[in-house]
C-alpha cells in the first residue's frame, strides 16, 4: 500500500515526506498540509505555499509523517485527500493544515482549489461544487477512526469573488465557526468569525509567512504546551500584532478533546503531580477506557431496533435478562398490550419465548413506547421508555441496509450503449444527503441527483424517477461516495463495467 501511495502522490507533484518506521498496527502521527497561491480565476495569494511548507517542517519536528501539497486544483485536492485517508489508521493522530482562499456560504466553510470559477451573485452553487467542504474533512477523519484530529485553517482572507462593477457572491470575508464538532477534534482558525487574516503587517514586513502561521508554528514547538495553550498563546500574540496596524484579528479554536493533548512533550510539572486525576496523556497513545456503571434502575432496560417496510414499522426489543412475558403501549394513549409468544423454547427458562417484536402503522407519529416485562422470578419490571422518532429510525435503518449492500449500489447494462443503473440508491434515498460519482476515476467528482424522500412511502420507486444514466461505451469504471443524512461519508466504492471484466 505504501508503494501505491507514493505513486499517487508523485503523480500529483506533491512534496512528500513519509516515514512509517513504526509497525503497521502502532498509533502514529500523520499530517497533510495544503497551500494554494496560484489561483486562476480569483486573486492570487503570496504566502499560502510558504505557510504550508513552514507547517510541514514544524510537524516533521513533532514526529509527524507529513504530506505537503501545493496549488491544488479540485481534482488534485480530492486525490490528495484520498491519499491522506489511506495513510490514516484507527487510533492515529491526524493533523490537517490549509492555507489559501476560504469562503463561507450559508454557514458552511469551503476551501477553494486553484481552479475555482469566478462566480458572481446567484452563482453560489458553482463555488460549492468546485470547492472542498471543510466539514467533509472532519467526517473523513472520523470515518478513519483517528483518535485525535487537529484541523488548522489559515484561510480567512478577504472575499475572493469581489470585483469592481459586479455584485459578488454573498460573503464579507472570513469563515463561519465550526461549533458542532465530534469528540476528539480540535480546530483552529486564523481569525474569528467574519474577521479577515493578515498576510503581512505592512509592505515592509519581509517575513515569508502570514501573521498567524509564523506565530502558530513557533508555539507548536514550545515544550510542555497542550493544544489549548498553543491556541491561546497564538491568539494573544496575533491579536497584539494586528492591533499595531489597527486591524482586528483574533484567532479562535474549538475544542472537543477529552484529555489534554501535547505535541511537543508533556506538561513541565506533570512528574511532580503524579497523583492528580486524570493523568495527562500524549496524543496518539492508546486510549484508556474507564467503564461507566449504568444507573441501577436502568441496568435491565431493553433496547429497540426499528425497521421500515411497505406495511409500516417493525420494532424488535432486546432484553439482557430472560423474560416470561412482554407488554407495551404508546405513552399516555392506551393500555398495555401483550406481544404474545413464538413457537420457540427459551433454553434459559425452558418456557415459550415471548414475541420480542411489535408492528406500528406506516403513519405512526413520533412518541415514546413504554415497555415492561416479567422476569424469571415472576416480577414485573418497568415500564421502560423507548423514544420513537420515525425520521431518525428510517435514516438509521436505510443507512444500515446501504452499508450491508454496498456491492449493489450500481449495476451496468448494455442497451443501445452502456447504461449504469442506480435504482438501489434511489430505493434507500432517505438515508442519503448526496451521491458523488466519478467516471473512469477513483475520485467521485460530480453529483448524482436523487429524488426527494417521501416519508409516507420511503422506498417507493415511481414512474418518472431517473434510475440510470447513459455512459460512453468505452467507460471502464464508476466510483461512488455517499454522504449520509447524519453527515458521515461512506468509503469510496468502485464498480467495473462489463467492458472491463471482459478484457
Amino acid at each position: 500500500m505504501t508503494r501505491r501511495l507514493f505513486g499517487i502522490l508523485a503523480a500529483l507533484g506533491l512534496a512528500v515526506s513519509l516515514s512509517f518506521a513504526a509497525p503497521a498496527h502502532a498509533e502514529k502521527r500523520v499530517a497533510l498540509v495544503v497551500g494554494n497561491n496560484d489561483y486562476k480565476n480569483v486573486p492570487k495569494l503570496l504566502k499560502a505555499v510558504n505557510d504550508a511548507r513552514t507547517m510541514g517542517d514544524t510537524l516533521k519536528q513533532l514526529g509527524f509523517s507529513v504530506m505537503v501539497a501545493e496549488n491544488q486544483s479540485r481534482q488534485q485536492f480530492s486525490e490528495t485527500l484520498l491519499a491522506f485517508d489511506k495513510a490514516i489508521e484507527p487510533g492515529d493522530t491526524a493533523f490537517f493544515f490549509y492555507a489559501g482562499h476560504g469562503f463561507e456560504i450559508a454557514g458552511q466553510n469551503y476551501l477553494l482549489p486553484t481552479d475555482v470559477p469566478a462566480a458572481t451573485e446567484g452563482q453560489e452553487e458553482l463555488v460549492r461544487d468546485a470547492s472542498i467542504l471543510a466539514d467533509r474533512i472532519v467526517e473523513r477523519l472520523q470515518n478513519k477512526k483517528a483518535r485525535t484530529s487537529i484541523l488548522v485553517f489559515d484561510a480567512c482572507r478577504n472575499n475572493p469573488f469581489e470585483r469592481k462593477g459586479t455584485r459578488a457572491v454573498a460573503g464579507g470575508g472570513g469563515l463561519a465557526p465550526m461549533t458542532q464538532l465530534p469528540e476528539g477534534v480540535f480546530s483552529v482558525f486564523s481569525a474569528g468569525p467574519r474577521q479577515t487574516a493578515l498576510d503581512r503587517l505592512s509592505n515592509d514586513d519581509t517575513n515569508p509567512n502570514s501573521v498567524f502561521t509564523r506565530t502558530f508554528a513557533k508555539e507548536l514547538l514550545q515544550p510542555g504546551e497542550n493544544l489549548v495553550q498553543v491556541a491561546q498563546r497564538t491568539r494573544r500574540a496575533v491579536s497584539e500584532m494586528a492591533d499595531t496596524v489597527k486591524h482586528r484579528q483574533v484567532p479562535v479554536y474549538f475544542d472537543q478533546m477529552v484529555d489534554d493533548v501535547f505535541l511537543s512533550g508533556m506538561a513541565k510539572d506533570a512528574a511532580a503531580r503524579p497523583a492528580d486525576p486524570p493523568p495527562q496523556k500524549l496524543a496518539a497513545l492508546p486510549p484508556v477506557s474507564v467503564p461507566q456503571m449504568p444507573k441501577e434502575e436502568t441496568i435491565n432496560a431493553p433496547i429497540a431496533s426499528f425497521s421500515r417496510h411497505n406495511g409500516g414499522w417493525s420494532v424488535t426489543f432486546s432484553f439482557a435478562d430472560p423474560t416470561l412475558g412482554i407488554s407495551w403501549r404508546m405513552a399516555g394513549k392506551s393500555d398495555f398490550r401483550e406481544t404474545g409468544f413464538i413457537d420457540t423454547l427459551d433454553p434459559r427458562t425452558r418456557k415459550r419465548m415471548p414475541n420480542p417484536s411489535i408492528e406500528l402503522p406506516p403513519d405512526a407519529q413520533a412518541g415514546t413506547i413504554e415497555v415492561r416485562y416479567v422476569d424469571q422470578s415472576g416480577d414485573m419490571q418497568g415500564p421502560f421508555p423507548i423514544r420513537f422518532d420515525p425520521e431518525a429510525a428510517l435514516i438509521r435503518d436505510q443507512r444500515k441496509i446501504l452499508d450491508m449492500t454496498s456491492t449493489s449500489w450500481l449495476s451496468f447494462r448494455e442497451f443501445n450503449g452502456l447504461l449504469v443503473y442506480y435504482t438501489h440508491l434511489v430505493s434507500y434515498r432517505c438515508a442519503i444527503r448526496e451521491v458523488r460519482i466519478g467516471i473512469d476515476t477513483a475520485v467521485p467528482n460530480q453529483v448524482l441527483k436523487m429524488p426527494p424522500c417521501d416519508m409516507r412511502d420511503p422506498s417507493a420507486v415511481t414512474a418518472g424517477m431517473p434510475l440510470y444514466m447513459k455512459l460512453a461505451p468505452s467507460t471502464q469504471s464508476v466510483s461512488v461516495e455517499l454522504t449520509y443524512r447524519d453527515g458521515s461519508v461512506s468509503e469510496i466504492k468502485s464498480f467495473r463495467s462489463a467492458n472491463r471484466s471482459n478484457r
